[in-house]
């Protein structure tokens, strides 16, 4: 079929299976800039949301985006380019910044973007043997961040190499503690296999939903998942909840919460500046956020709360401290452009954990 997993030099040194396993079918590469709230009036679809686009529709943005930068103090480049991607950017956070040994499974091309994808990940620390090479193009995403912090994404994944669900097996899986995933009705047949494979090996499940877009035009699969009681721990956002239940007569959060716990053992919604909630059987907990004073770019926000809260899951943490470092490495991420934590906003958030009284990943960095 045209692909081959990397070396085997990628596996842990001990030959283990990695304790968290991400799957991101297709790599991604994120292209990044603050730019002029004027271009989003410029492009088609809702501000703040991630609508799929086409190649010369991508180029056509970056092009647009070179002319609409504003000022940046990350130095000279101002459009940042890496390795992107929700699940991506939990595993790597994982991995870089939690020190939990992590994994990803999917596709890369046999381009510039594929090669910048893999060196980024494989910097970050994170297990690469079941990363598949393939020719053809990497999928990339252009992110749009206006001045007050707040992101639009449009991705291209149409013509990009995606692995499929009858390319994976049960040893990919074996020895895992959790599968990370996020929802997408392009991957849905991809992300059932790996479920029906994941749960063999008693694998716990992870969900992010994705997007209020993708939950509103595909609701239906989403509920069937959820339904399926395959879903240990689920993850929505303000928006996502609460278009999960739109034309209920409670259609908030809160309601949310109730309803994706009735699936799920654990279930999470993120409030953006107002922390989150969380249900964990009659557990119910409730978070304040940290860092959103410095907010610069949300781009991760809730990927990397993921990260800190499968990390407090991992050591075995009680829900409210699970819920604190998850708070803590959201908010390490908006301090930066893109979904890559810098080293000085890892250290920001060890501190921020040591004044909370939080243990602090033991990392040899």
């Amino acid at each position: 079929m045209g692909a081959e997993p990397l070396a085997a030099d990628n596996l842990n040194s001990n030959g283990e299976a990695p304790v968290i396993l991400g799957l991101q079918p297709s790599a991604l590469v994120d292209h990044m800039a603050h730019v002029d709230w004027s271009l989003l009036d410029k492009i088609p679809g809702e501000r703040g949301g991630s609508i799929p686009v086409a190649i010369e529709e991508l180029e056509h943005i970056l092009s647009k985006m070179k002319t609409q930068i504003l000022a940046s103090p990350d130095g000279p480049s101002p459009i940042k380019t890496i390795a992107g991607g929700s699940v991506a950017n939990t595993i790597r956070g994982l991995s870089a910044g939690f020190g939990i040994s992590s994994g990803i499974i999917g596709a890369f091309g046999d381009d510039v973007q594929g090669q910048l994808f893999v060196s980024n990940m494989s910097f970050s620390g994170v297990n690469l043997s079941r990363l598949r090479k393939r020719k053809g193009h990497t999928a990339q995403c252009v992110c749009l961040v206006d001045a007050l912090g707040n992101r639009t994404m449009r991705p291209c994944l149409s013509n990009a190499v995606k692995i499929q669900g009858v390319e994976m097996t049960r040893e990919d899986f074996k020895g895992s503690k959790w599968l990370v995933l996020r929802y997408a009705i392009l991957n849905l047949e991809v992300i059932q296999a790996a479920i029906q494979l994941a749960k063999q090996e008693e694998v716990l499940i992870s969900l992010d939903l994705a997007s209020f877009e993708m939950v509103r035009n595909f609701k239906l699969p989403l509920l069937e998942l959820l339904e399926s009681g395959d879903i240990d721990l689920c993850f929505a956002n303000e928006d996502e909840a609460t278009e999960l239940l739109r034309g209920e007569q409670n259609a908030d959060p809160v309601a949310a919460l109730e309803f994706l716990s009735k699936h799920c053992k654990w279930a999470v919604v993120t409030l953006g500046p107002n922390g989150c909630i969380v249900k964990h059987g009659k557990e119910v907990v409730r978070v304040p956020a940290i860092g959103e004073a410095n907010a610069t770019d949300a781009t991760g926000a809730g990927d990397l709360f993921a990260s800190g809260f499968l990390y407090g899951l991992v050591k075995g943490l009680p829900l409210e401290e699970c819920c604190k470092v998850g708070s803590c490495s959201g908010g390490s991420v908006i301090r930066s452009l893109g979904g890559e934590v810098t080293p000085e906003n890892w250290q920001w958030m060890y501190k921020q954990m040591q004044i909370k009284g939080l243990p602090t990943p033991n990392i040899s960095k």
